[in-house]
């Protein structure tokens, strides 16, 4: 039997994924959301489930951005740290 509203997609295991490898922050508001989905769907409340599914999925998005850019950020800074600093020294 079909309902007139699917149960939308929790987006927990993104959520996760970003919380354990790019943005602690971020993954964390997103599993908060992610775990709000289920009750909200069983309580009616279908509407809500899915704002908090499309929030769970944007702030693991905005989580991943700023964990490739913070990766990115730190790798610029080593790599202009060792290639200046070891000028440094020999000059």
């Amino acid at each position: 039997m079909e309902t007139l509203n699917p149960r939308p997609d929790s987006n927990l295991v993104w959520a996760i994924l970003c919380t354990i490898f790019c943005c602690l922050p971020l993954g964390i508001v997103a599993i908060v959301y992610a775990a709000k989905v289920d009750s909200l769907y069983n309580s009616g409340a279908y509407e809500e489930a899915q704002q908090a599914s499309d929030k769970a999925r944007k702030f693991s998005i905005y989580g991943a951005i700023a964990g490739v850019a913070v990766g990115v950020i730190y790798a610029v800074v080593v790599f202009g740290a060792v290639t200046f600093g070891a000028q440094w020294c020999v000059g």
